[in-house]
């Protein structure tokens, strides 16, 4: 059974810092991509960062350009999501997501999802 669990979510100050984990189970993790997606209330899910295979390829939201970074260790199998110079407008639902067969944004490349982990900025 595949399994993804984020942890490191918080509430945190704009400006301020915070790292994602992503640990995955069950899962033929390191042949195909990942990536983090958030959802606000009363928004669409949006793409954030996603990730290659091996790591050499990522693709970044324009929201987020120069403020996340996206990682990966296969050989432990995690995705990371490193948020820094957070804002405001960055509070929401943060997802892991795996599987899917092209470096994209798009969600619905995704087949496994975890179940979230909440992420707070206030002004």
């Amino acid at each position: 059974q595949v399994q993804l669990v984020e942890s490191g979510g918080g509430s945190v100050q704009a400006g301020g810092s915070l790292r994602l984990s992503c640990a995955t189970s069950g899962y033929t993790y390191s042949n195909y991509g990942m990536g983090w997606f958030r959802q606000a209330p009363g928004k669409e899910r949006e793409g954030v960062a996603v990730i290659s295979p091996g790591g050499g390829g990522t693709v970044y939201a324009d929201s987020v350009k120069g403020r996340f970074t996206i990682s990966r260790d296969n050989a432990k199998n995690t995705v990371s999501l490193q948020m820094n110079s957070l804002r405001p407008e960055d509070s929401a639902m943060y997802y892991c997501a795996a599987d899917s067969p092209l470096l994209s944004l798009y969600s619905d490349y995704y087949r496994y999802w975890g179940q979230g982990t909440q992420v707070t900025v206030s002004s």
